[in-house]
This record gives structure tokens, C-alpha cells and sequence, in this order.
């Protein structure tokens, strides 16, 4: 049998922790993405990614990417900037991940990597010249589409 169903394949079991984060696709005038990397120390260090974070318990997603641009990069945004885009869910080894993922075209300030981060703004035709983590890699072609 083809297509997406198959009757006869494994189901795993699910993760024991599901691990809600959140990301944003700041895009600028120039139709560039802006990626971060992740730093040494953190799991999957040296990977690039959409900025973003965790979601606290209680924090609305928006609110959430809100703080983390701020903590993270110094820039400053309102929902009213955000545009809702996808979602991605993978299932890492020891946690699942849910990532809501918003469009940003709209921030006020000069992104500058306040963790120590590097980043790098990219056209999403150049994607694959930056590794990234599992979770973020079928959010490509959808930025392609989009871009």
C-alpha cells in the first residue's frame, strides 16, 4: 500500500515529556530569514534555528516569543505583528517538541545576539548551507512557498 497510511508499520510509543516552545520567522525588507545558532552548551549546539524559546506554564505563545526576542536578540514586537504560520511536532529521543511558529515582519530595535549567539540573516534558498535542528527542517519548503 502506498501514500501515508501503511497498516503494517510501527507505531512507537510516545515520549515521555512533551516540551512546548515556540519560534518566530523574522523576516527583513530584503525577503531575508533571520537564523540563530545554537550556542555551546545547549543540546544540538552549533545548529542554526528560528529564534524562539520555551513556553511557560500559563504563557500564551505570542507572549512567549515576545520575551524571548527581547531576552534573546533585543527587539520588541506586539501580537498585532505576529501572523500565525504552522506548526512543527517531532519526537526527539527523550521529549516530544511542539513549535507554534509566527511570521514577524514588524520589531523595533537592531538584532544583536544577547546570549552570546551567532546569527545570520538568510535567504531561504540558502537554508541548506545552514545545519539545523530536526524539528525545523520541514518548515524549509514551507518558507520557500512562502517567500
Amino acid at each position: 500500500m502506498s501514500g501515508c497510511f501503511d497498516p503494517d508499520a510501527a507505531v512507537a510509543p510516545p515520549p515521555s515529556k512533551i516540551v512546548y516552545v515556540v519560534a518566530g520567522v523574522l523576516v527583513d525588507r530584503d525577503g531575508r530569514v533571520l537564523l540563530a545558532q545554537r550556542p555551546e552548551g545547549k543540546d544540538m549546539a552549533g545548529l542554526w534555528e528560528f529564534p524562539g524559546g520555551k513556553i511557560e506554564p500559563g504563557e500564551l505563545p505570542e507572549h512567549a516569543l515576545i520575551r524571548e526576542l527581547h531576552e534573546e536578540l533585543g527587539v520588541d514586537t506586539k501580537t498585532s505583528c505576529l501572523a500565525p504560520l504552522t506548526f512543527a511536532s517531532h519526537s526527539y529521543e527523550k521529549f516530544h517538541l511542539f513549535m507554534p511558529v509566527f511570521v514577524c515582519r514588524v520589531w523595533k530595535g537592531v538584532v544583536v545576539g544577547r546570549e552570546g549567539q551567532a546569527f545570520a540573516w538568510v535567504y531561504p534558498k540558502d537554508f541548506e548551507q545552514y545545519p539545523m535542528p530536526p524539528a525545523d527542517i520541514p518548515l524549509i519548503s514551507i518558507l520557500r512557498e512562502l517567500l
